[in-house]
Order: structure tokens, then C-alpha cells, then sequence
């Protein structure tokens, strides 16, 4: 054998000439000359081969026209015994092949093939049969290098990515970075109008204290929340669709759009309270006598109207274009922060100069200072005393005697200082807090006050019941927007960089400023002033407003600014994510909200956006909105929590986010804190948004959600799942568990279809959706080639068995014979503790009249692994009489005929089965049978007595069988089965011999081996002496020759058979049963009797099968039972 020697000679790839180095993939590799060397055959011209060959056939392309020009001589070139040459020659029907989408890729490779030109690659020559599933590495990375995750909504980028890349249009980019893209757009959202309007108020009714910590609660429940979202966000690029993608992609499509609606009506309700927040500076602080409605009650209506109108106009600038919106987005931003500074300043001012801002008190009440002229009862101008506004308010006439309210005549009028300053120590007296009920006036303790005013029309009341939970409820929604950072992730230049950081700073920052601004309000305004929501002591003026410097309109003008900004942004945000969930097509009747207009603008959904907002302005009060917006704030957080947690607990291996800085216990204990704020804030509330939340999850649910996104759901399913597959393992189930897990052995026609499909509507209605039910089936064949069948068979059982309602598995498995298939089935279904312990089958119609026993020996070979795996069977003959689903007895009984004890599964069966709506109607009758020597009377009483601690209900019998003689029909039954078996042995015999003649003729002189004697299954069919393989000789041959002549003989024989006398006795038990049987049980729905075992001796299957027909005959449908061998019902509880 000649050898053949390998030389591998490196070259620097610089003295190749004809090939760019400007070949991205080629310029750093070096190549080499591989010489094939043959000491007998195989010349060596390698050695003298000039390098400058190699560029004769090195494919460059410089132009359509070289190439083609170039054909003939790579042709002349290849003829050479070069590495170019001779070794494409030895290699052409390797390399030939289809071009690839990832073989055709021009960033790595600087030639390009035609579809009739052949892929070249030495290196890959093993891999090349499987390019177009398993693509270069070099592809694979080119494909992901060029992958865009600019917002295109929450769905991926498959259709961008089969764009052709002629055809793609220039993307610019992302360019923002953390402080543009993330920082400075959640301060944006997170401070808003609750900064301005309410925090002042929050801190004068809880105290400093108790506000400090209803702040560091909700700044907390934030910051861990950003900590998990950032781990989420980190692992893997996230689209846009911010926090719905987020959620839906880690806890799967039904928390995902559950949430998703969650957060999208949190947001539209946000838009509501900033539309409300922004008409309530506008009326209260900036143009008062715009109120359309004037008198008691009539603010709500000045808001519903404003309020509306407000909306519509923001509707159509976001509907207009979104461009205009990011453009005033800085001019927002800027009124933000200056608002913002304003206050600081304001702050360090008031600790040298505070400002002169004084409140008039009655008492210990404050005043409210619409109408006072001056904070006293009379005023003297020169020589004359005259009365004050105060006068006419509490005294019914100007007279010095006149009536008036006690109150005001027992207790002193006096200015205090509204904004003393920082240094003045009030701090002391805001400590603590003072929550009011409604209606309550606004009293400074320190202030002596004698007895109680008749009316409080001209004092400051508060408008609302107040407590710690109603103050959390109101403040949360500050503290929102924590997701603007991952909502523009395709706008990020480094979003897995960017978004941890600036949410994290963002959140820093906010809570900073609010904690500060707790401290810094309660030292420097007076409790009252605090207290006073809407500055009705202040002449109408803005608390806040008035301690910044330099001038009160810089906060209201700032904050009105601001206001409007988030109204806009939360105009703009929610349709999208609408928008987004809608194109998912997990909630179908959301699909028409996934359309728009054709730049993509969400306008269905931003009509239904304005139309639930509209909900929440037509509320008309900012107070009662935020709670609102804050449970369906506090449900998102929570499930980002739970999503980060779950994925950290269950160690997926996709779980590798970038952001280190996480924990699953931070993750419990934000998910925590959320469900605690949202039922500390208000209970009802959540309690509401846990119900919307749970029926959107279910309707997903039902319908069918047909996403799998890889969630933590699915892992947390598995992990679960094998939790109690090892708990099931610790030993085996308690008679009380006893239940039928069952594989329904379903047989297959040619066209893959199911013979009989009312099997599985059996098996459906035995465990009416209950246990485990796995549906088998074999496909006779080689595996490598049946696999497509086996596919096609196993999807349709699948839609057969959603048809009948089958909650199981499938399971189709492809054998060389139906027999060792079933085995394989029988053995290896199931896993751990959830394994079948039953078996339902079909009667083999027709066994009779075929002359393959095939039908019938692999019956009884399933009876009989059934048998020694110790599993209950259940034979249903004429099982197409059987009832449908949607059928139903109105009357009738299932009757059970108990004739062994096999553990009790003939009481089980007929309780399970009324347990569904067929049979629900249906009694139960239990037939038992007494022989000569018992007592029927004792046995039935004993028999009712077990059935009532069995807590079954049904009717007794005892049917008594006398000894009798066997009677002509038995012994001509026998007689017949045994004939007929001989028959078919004979037949069957002679079928044998002509098949080896013919193979003797076709080889003869020759020692064969026989493959295959008889039938296609060889070893199943037993009735030839000869069962194994044999060398076949013509001494042989002619000894059969003669028996065959002789064959006619034997069929003459079967005239004089004389049946076995244990087979008498068998038919004549079977002959008695029936008739007893069809006598009793002839109009019963079911009849349900003990199945006896195969024969030990396999040469009596036959006529197995011959008695089980005779014990069934006559009766409509039957139910052959035979028990595993362990009770399965017990009379304890």
C-alpha cells in the first residue's frame, strides 16, 4: 500500500501576489503550501513549484467582464499539481454546493461568488455539507456586528434584517450617552408636580419625621427597582418597549402583558394628573378670575372643563408630530431645574433675610386672607374707631353692641411669621405630625384659643381625610419615571453602560433633593402655612413659590411648565407602549391599536390613550388620580423585581447580565416593599388592580398565548416541575392517591391519521382532566427515515387531542415491529413519579378473518408486558359505539361484573367515569357470581357493607351459576376454534414452504442463511417449528418437498380432531358468563367484567383470544379490565 506524506510549508502571505491586503478576514492569516507526497505513485513536483502560480487561480474579482474572462484559464491552471490545482481537483465533489446567505458575505470575504460558482474553503472541508444550519463563525459575527436596536417598537428585527443590504436605507447611529439618554430624561419625568403642589403639604400634615420616612420608603422601593431593572436591562439588548419588553420577555407573554396593560394605564393616568396638576396652578396661582364656575363645588367643575380642554390640545400636538415634543423636552427640563434652584436659593436667603410673609390668626385658627383688610377686630384712623372686614365677617351688623360669634369675641386676633427661616428653630414645632379629618381647621398649638366658632367658612379647613396611608398614596407617583432611561435604549450609544448608571444617579439625585427638601421645608415655614394645600392664607399664592427667591412667578411659571412637559410626555410614551403590546398579539382584541399611520405613529392608540385619561380628569382632583396611578406603578416594580429575582434563583444559563451590582434578596425586598405600599396607600385600590391584572393573565391565558420567549416563567415551570418529580421519587403513591395516569395506545392508518379517535374521548372522559395522560403510538419503519412521519403523526394525535379536550402528552416512536414499539412505549413513558400505572388499548377488530396473525399475537404480547410491568389494562370493544363528548345519558346503568379481585379497579372505574357529564345519569350496578358451595345471601350483605365504607354508591346482585353439564354448543365451539387454529397453522405452513423453494431455486447451489421465513415479522409468527434462522441444505429441501406432497393429508386430519379437554372447560366457562352476562346486562350503557390472563403456553393464544370473544358476545360496549396487581381503592379515610 503505497503511503503518503504530508508537507505543510508556511508562506508568508505577502509573497502571494494577487490578493489585496486590504482583505479584512485575510490580511492577518498566513497561508500554506501542502505538498502530497507518495513514495510509489505520487510525484513530487510540489517542490519546484513557483509561488507566482497561486495567483492564476486565486478567484479575484475586479469587474464582471475579468470574470468571465478568467474562466479558461483557472480551468488550464487547476490542471497543475499545485495547491491550487491538483488539490481542487481532489476536492471538487466535496466543495460543491449551494451559496449560503451566510457564505455570501462581502465584509469578510473580498470575493464574491455567483449561484453556479463553488464555495472554496480548505479549512472547512469537514464542515461544509452543514453551512447553510451551521454558518461560519466569521458570518455569524458580521450578522450580529450589523445588528440595529434602534427603536422599532417591541418587535425584533427580523424583517429589517431580510432587507436586502442594497435596499437598506442610511442609519444614523445612536450617539446619546448616559447623561443625555438616561440622567437627564428620568429627572425629567421623576420630578414633576407633586414636587411643587404637594410636598409642602405632605411634610406640614405628616411631620418631618414621618414625611422623611414616607420618602425614604418610596425612594427606597425605586432605587431597588432600578437595581433589578438595570440587571434585566443589561442582559441582552433590549428594544424599544422599555419596561413591557423587559417584563414580557423575563416572566413570559402572560405576566408580560398583564403588567404591560398595567403600566400602560399607569402611564395614561399619569398624563391625567399632570393635565390636572397644570389647570390647578393655572386656576389657583396664575389667572384665577379664568374660573368659569364660581361658588361651592364649582373648582371640580372649572377642572373637568380646563382640564378637557388641556387634553384635547395635547392630543393633537402629540398626534401633529412627536418631533415637537423632544423639542420643548429641553425647554421642560431647563424649567425644571431652575424650579428647582429657585427653592435652594430661596432656602439660603430665609436663614439671614426671610421674607415678610405673615398669616392672620383668630385664636389658634388661621384665617383665611381673601377679603382681610387688616388682622384685627378694629382699626383707629386718627380720633375714629372703625370696624374691619374681620368685623363683618364674624358680627351681623357694624355696630359696636352687634351679635357676633363668640369665638371672635373670646379670643385674639395676631400675626404670625409665615416663612420664618431657616435659623428660626421652627423645625421643633413640624416634628411631629397632624393629620386632619375633613372640614377640620388648620390651628397652631402654641396659640391660646377659647371654645369653637359657630361657622368655618373664613377659616382654612382641610379639604380631605389625611393619614399616613393617604400621604404614601399621594407622594409615590413623585418618585415615578425611573424607566425613562430604558425606554430610549435604542437611542443609547452604550445602553448596557448607560442605563444602570444614569437611572442609578437619576435616582440619587431625586432622592436627595426630596429628603433635603423635607428637612429644609419643615425648618423654615411655620406648620400651618404647610398645612395650607392650595395658600388660602396666603392670598392665593403658592407656599412653595413664596419661599423661593428671587421671585414667586419663577416657581409657578416654572412648575406650570414642567407640568405640561410630563402631560406631553406621558401623552407620547403610553400609545407606543400600547402600540407595542398590540403588535405582540398576546390580547387579540388589542390588534387594531397596533396600527397607525404610515410613519408609524400610534393613532388608534392614542385616541383610546385620550379617551381613558379623560376618565381621570373628568375625577377633577389631583389627590384622588394619584393613588390610582400609583398602584398600577407599584404592580410594574413589582414584577420587574420579581422578574430579576426569578431569573437569579433559577441560574438560567442566558442569565449573564453586565450590571454586577444585584442580588435576588434586594429583588424580594423590593417586591416586598411594593405590594406593602400599594396596600398601605390604599387597599381597595389594590385590590382592583390585582383583579384587572389577574383577568388580563387569564384571558391570555385562555386564549392561548403562542409565545415562547425563553422566560423565567418557563424556568421557574421546569424547576418547580422537577422539584415534584423528585418528591414523587421518595416512594410509592398511597392507595388514597391511587388515580389511573394513563397511555392511550392509539393505532395509525397509512395516511397518519387515528383509526379510532373515540379511545382518547374515553380516556378523556375516565380522567375528565385529571393525573397524567400521555397518548402513544408507533410508526413501523427506521427511525432516520420515519422521523418527518413521526413529526406529522405526533402533531396530528396532538390536534386530536385538543379537539377531545385530552389534557397529556404525546408521544409517537418509530420501531422495526409494532410489538417492540409498544414495549419501548409501555417501558419508557413518563418520568420519575409521573409514569403511567394504566393502559388503555382497542380490541383487534377482524382477527379472525386475517390471515396475518400479526393483529392479534401483538395484542395479547401487550397484554402480556402489561402484565409483567405490573400496569392495570383497559380494553374497550366496540369502542365506535362508545359515546361523545357532547352526548349524554338521561338514564341507563354501567354495570360491573365482578368476578375476581384484581385491587379493587372495577369499583374505581364506573365512580371516575360519573364523574363526567356523559355519564353522569348513569347507576352503578356491581354484579358478583356465587358458586355452589357459597353463600349468595351472606355474600351480598357483606358486599353492600364494603360498598358503603367505600362511600360507593351502587346496586347489588349476586348472580348464582349451578354446576352444569358441558353442553353440545360448548363442545362444538371447542371443536370449531381448535379446527380452525389447525387450519391457519397448515395454511400457513404451506405459504412457509413455497417461499423456500423459490429461494432454493433462485440460489441453488449455494449455503444460505435466511434472512427472513414467513411474514414480514418472522419471530411473530410462531406456527412453523422453525423460529430461528437456519443454514438450509437440499437434503433438507427434498425432505419438505415431501411433506408437502403430503400436505392435503393434514387438512384431511382436521375431520378427526379431538378438542383438548382444558379448552372445553375454558369455552364452557366463558359460554355460561356470557349468557349470564347478556341476561342481566343486555341494556346497560357499560359493562365492565375482569379480563383473564393470557395462557403461559404461547401456542394457545389463538384460542385466548377465541374465549374472549365468546365472553363478550352480544353486548354493545365493553370494558375489559384486568388490575396491576396493587389495591387501588381502600376504605380509609
Amino acid at each position: 500500500m503505497a503511503s503518503v506524506r504530508f508537507t505543510v510549508t508556511p508562506t508568508k502571505f505577502d509573497d502571494i501576489p494577487g490578493i489585496s491586503d486590504s482583505s479584512p478576514d485575510l490580511s492577518s492569516r498566513s497561508s500554506s503550501r501542502v505538498r502530497f507526497d507518495s513514495k510509489e505513485s505520487v510525484p513530487d513536483v510540489s517542490r519546484s513549484e513557483p509561488a507566482s502560480e497561486l495567483s492564476a487561480s486565486t478567484p479575484v474579482v475586479e469587474g464582471a467582464e475579468d470574470k468571465g474572462a478568467n474562466t479558461g484559464d483557472k480551468e488550464e491552471d487547476r490542471s497543475l499539481t499545485s495547491i491550487t490545482g491538483e488539490n481542487s481537483l481532489l476536492l471538487d465533489e466535496v466543495r460543491k454546493r449551494e451559496n449560503s446567505v451566510f457564505l455570501n458575505n462581502s465584509h469578510y470575504h473580498s470575493v464574491s461568488y455567483d449561484d453556479d460558482d463553488e464555495y472554496c474553503d480548505k479549512n472547512l472541508a469537514l464542515f461544509e455539507e452543514e453551512m447553510d444550519t451551521r454558518p461560519k463563525v466569521s458570518s455569524l459575527l458580521n450578522r450580529l456586528a450589523n445588528y440595529t436596536n434602534l427603536p422599532q417598537g417591541a418587535k425584533e428585527h427580523e424583517e429589517a434584517e431580510s432587507i436586502d443590504e442594497g435596499k437598506k436605507k442610511p442609519i444614523k447611529s445612536p450617539r446619546m450617552g448616559t447623561f443625555m439618554g438616561v440622567y437627564l430624561p428620568c429627572l425629567q419625568n421623576i420630578f414633576g408636580v407633586i414636587l411643587f403642589l404637594r410636598l409642602t403639604w405632605v411634610v406640614g400634615t405628616a411631620g418631618v419625621l414621618e414625611a422623611f420616612c414616607i420618602v425614604c420608603i418610596c425612594c427606597c422601593c425605586t432605587m431597588l427597582t432600578a437595581i433589578s431593572m438595570s440587571a434585566i436591562a443589561t442582559n441582552g439588548v433590549v428594544p424599544a418597549g422599555g419596561s413591557y419588553f423587559m417584563i414580557s420577555r423575563a416572566l413570559g407573554p402572560e405576566f408580560g402583558g398583564a403588567v404591560g396593560l398595567c403600566f400602560y394605564l399607569g402611564t395614561t393616568f399619569a398624563a391625567a394628573m399632570y393635565i390636572l396638576g397644570a389647570i390647578e396652578i393655572f386656576l389657583n396661582y396664575i389667572s384665577p378670575p379664568a374660573a368659569i364656575f364660581s361658588g361651592e363645588g364649582s373648582m371640580l367643575n372649572n377642572m373637568r372643563v380646563y382640564g378637557t380642554c388641556f387634553l384635547i390640545l395635547m392630543a393633537v400636538v402629540v398626534f401633529v408630530g412627536v418631533k415637537y415634543v423632544n423639542k420643548l423636552a429641553s425647554l421642560f427640563l431647563a424649567c425644571v431645574i431652575i424650579s428647582i434652584l429657585a427653592i435652594y436659593a430661596g432656602i439660603i436667603k430665609s436663614a439671614f433675610a426671610p421674607p415678610n410673609f405673615q398669616i392672620c390668626m383668630l385664636g389658634n385658627h388661621t384665617l383665611k386672607s381673601y377679603g382681610i383688610d387688616s388682622c384685627s377686630k378694629m382699626r383707629t384712623v386718627g380720633n375714629e374707631t372703625l370696624r374691619t372686614a374681620l368685623w363683618d365677617f364674624f358680627c351681623s351688623s357694624g355696630e359696636l353692641n352687634a351679635t357676633c360669634d363668640p369665638y371672635f369675641h373670646l379670643n385674639n386676633v395676631s400675626y404670625i411669621q409665615g416663612i420664618p427661616g431657616v435659623a428660626s428653630g421652627i423645625i421643633a414645632d413640624n416634628l411631629y405630625s397632624t393629620y386632619l379629618s375633613k372640614g377640620d381647621p388648620l390651628e397652631k398649638a402654641s396659640l391660646p384659643s377659647v371654645g369653637l366658632p359657630e361657622s368655618l367658612s373664613h377659616f382654612v379647613t382641610a379639604d380631605i381625610a389625611t393619614s399616613f396611608t393617604v400621604l404614601v398614596g399621594i407622594f409615590f407617583p413623585s418618585v415615578t419615571g425611573i424607566m425613562a432611561g430604558s425606554n430610549r435604549s435604542g437611542d443609547l450609544k452604550d445602553a448596557q453602560k448607560s442605563i444602570p448608571i444614569g437611572t442609578i444617579l437619576a435616582i440619587l439625585t431625586t432622592s436627595l433633593v426630596y429628603m433635603s427638601a423635607v428637612i429644609l421645608f419643615g425648618a423654615c415655614v411655620e406648620g400651618v402655612v404647610l398645612r395650607d394645600k392650595f395658600g388660602d392664607a396666603a392670598n392665593g399664592n403658592l407656599v412653595v413659590g413664596m419661599l423661593s427667591w428671587p421671585s414667586p412667578w419663577v416657581i409657578v411659571i416654572g412648575s406650570f411648565f414642567s407640568t405640561c412637559g410630563a402631560g406631553l410626555q406621558s401623552l407620547t410614551g403610553a400609545p407606543r407602549l400600547l402600540q407595542a403590546i398590540a403588535k405582540d398579539n398576546i390580547i387579540p382584541f388589542l390588534r387594531v391599536f397596533g396600527h397607525g399611520k404610515a410613519n408609524g405613529e400610534p393613532t388608534w392608540a392614542l385616541l383610546l390613550t385620550a379617551g381613558i385619561a379623560e376618565l381621570g380628569i373628568l375625577i377633577a382632583s389631583l389627590d384622588l388620580v394619584a393613588p390610582i396611578l400609583s398602584m398600577f406603578f407599584l404592580m410594574c416594580y413589582l414584577f420587574v423585581n420579581l422578574a430579576c429575582a426569578v431569573q437569579t434563583l433559577l441560574r438560567t444559563p442566558n442569565w449573564r447580565p453586565r450590571f454586577r451590582y444585584y442580588h435576588w434578596a434586594l429583588s424580594f425586598l423590593g417586591m416586598s416593599i411594593c405590594l406593602a405600599l400599594m396596600f398601605i396607600s390604599s387597599w381597595y385600590y389594590a385590590i382592583v388592580a390585582m383583579v384587572i391584572a389577574g383577568m388580563i393573565y387569564k384571558y391570555i391565558e385562555y386564549q392561548g398565548a403562542e409565545k415562547e420567549w425563553g422566560d423565567g416563567i418557563r424556568g421557574l415551570s421546569l424547576s418547580a416541575a422537577r422539584f415534584a418529580l423528585l418528591r414523587l421519587e421518595e416512594g410509592p403513591p398511597h392507595t388514597k392517591n391511587w388515580r389511573p395516569q394513563v397511555l392511550v395506545l392509539l393505532k395509525l392508518d397509512d395516511d397518519l391519521h387515528v383509526k379510532y379517535a373515540r379511545l382518547l374521548t374515553f380516556a378523556s372522559q375516565l380522567k375528565a382532566g385529571k393525573g397524567l395522560t400521555i397518548v402513544g403510538s408507533v410508526i413501523v419503519g427506521n427511525f432516520l427515515d420515519k422521523y418527518g412521519e413521526a413529526l406529522a403523526a405526533e402533531q396530528t394525535v396532538k390536534h386530536l387531542m385538543d379537539k377531545e379536550k385530552v389534557k397529556g402528552f404525546c408521544q409517537v416512536v418509530v420501531a422495526a415491529k409494532v410489538r417492540e414499539g409498544i414495549s419501548h412505549l409501555i417501558q419508557s413513558c413518563g418520568l420519575g413519579g409521573m409514569k403511567h400505572n394504566t393502559v388503555v388499548m382497542g380490541w383487534p377488530y377482524g382477527w379472525r378473518q386475517s390471515e396475518d396473525p400479526r393483529a392479534w399475537k401483538t395484542f395479547i404480547g401487550t397484554v402480556r408486558v402489561t402484565t409483567a410491568a405490573h400496569l392495570a389494562l383497559l380494553v374497550a370493544k366496540n369502542i365506535a359505539f362508545f359515546p361523545a363528548n357532547k352526548e349524554q345519558f338521561t338514564e341507563g346503568t354501567i354495570d360491573v361484573w365482578w368476578i375476581v379481585h384484581d385491587g379493587g379497579m372495577l369499583m374505581l372505574l364506573p365512580f371516575l367515569l360519573r364523574q363526567h357529564k356523559v355519564w353522569k345519569k348513569c347507576k352503578m350496578r356491581i354484579f358478583t357470581v356465587a358458586q355452589m358451595e357459597d353463600n349468595s345471601i351472606q355474600m351480598k350483605k357483606d358486599l353492600a357493607t364494603f360498598l358503603y365504607h367505600l362511600r360507593i354508591e351502587a346496586d347489588v346482585e349476586v348472580v348464582e351459576m349451578h354446576d352444569s353439564d358441558i353442553s353440545a354448543y360448548t363442545y362444538e365451539r371447542t371443536l370449531m376454534m381448535e379446527q380452525r387454529c389447525q387450519m391457519l397453522r397448515q395454511m400457513r405452513l404451506s405459504k412457509t414452504e413455497r417461499q423456500r423453494e423459490a429461494q432454493l431455486v433462485k440460489d441453488r447451489n449455494s449455503m444460505l442463511r435466511l434472512a427472513s421465513i414467513g411474514s414480514e415479522e418472522e419471530d411473530e409468527t410462531d406456527a412453523t417449528p422453525e423460529k430461528v434462522h437456519m443454514t438450509w441444505t437440499r437434503e433438507k429441501y427434498l425432505a419438505s418437498k415431501v411433506s408437502t406432497v403430503q400436505g392435503p393429508h393434514g387438512f384431511r386430519e382436521l375431520l378427526t380432531i379431538r378438542p383438548d379437554q382444558s379448552n372445553v372447560r375454558r369455552m364452557h366457562t366463558a359460554v355460561k358468563l356470557n349468557e349470564v352476562i347478556v341476561n342481566r346486562s343486555h341494556d346497560a350503557r357499560l359493562v365492565l367484567l375482569n379480563m383473564p390472563g393470557p395462557p403461559r403456553n404461547p401456542e394457545g393464544d389463538e384460542n385466548y383470544m377465541e374465549f374472549l370473544e365468546v365472553l363478550t358476545e352480544g353486548l354493545e360496549r365493553v370494558l375489559l379490565v384486568r388490575g396491576g396487581g396493587t389495591e387501588v381503592i381502600t376504605i380509609y379515610s
